[in-house]
């Protein structure tokens, strides 16, 4: 039988050998295991979050952006309080909404007057009467 290192290659591909936690009989064996972690976070990590924003001021485009660049958050943004409040900070806003959702290659579209919804590169926004394309 192949010896590597101490190792016969019944042992090397043993999955109890890979798996079994160490104990105290093993450290006076001076035999070494090595523990991996065989639970995962999958169901977390694989939801798409979709969050909602409310645009009161241009400096909220921040968290926005920065949820954006994230890759796994869909964003619905209320424009309402800035569009009532001030159409070309909101216009500034939009443009550069615009520009981030290119850049990860996403999707952006108004729907009603007063909502924007922006997605990452893996959706696509269905183009009904109800939605519209965003333009400055």
């Amino acid at each position: 039988m192949l010896n590597i290192g101490g190792w016969t290659m019944k042992n090397l591909f043993s999955l109890k050998n890979i798996t079994r936690k160490k104990t105290d009989e093993d450290a006076d064996a001076g035999e070494e295991y090595v523990e991996l972690d065989t639970e995962t976070d999958y169901e977390k990590s694989s939801k798409v979050v979709v969050r909602p924003f409310i645009m009161d001021d241009f400096s909220d485009i921040k968290e926005i952006l920065d949820t954006l660049r994230e890759g796994r958050t869909i964003v619905l943004i209320n424009i309402k309080p800035l569009k009532d409040k001030d159409l070309v900070e909101l216009k500034r806003a939009i443009n550069k909404l615009k520009k981030t959702c290119d850049a990860i290659e996403g999707d952006i579209a108004g729907f009603g007057d007063d909502y924007i919804v922006v997605t990452p590169s893996f959706a696509e926004i269905h183009r009904s009467t109800q939605t519209n394309t965003v333009e400055e």
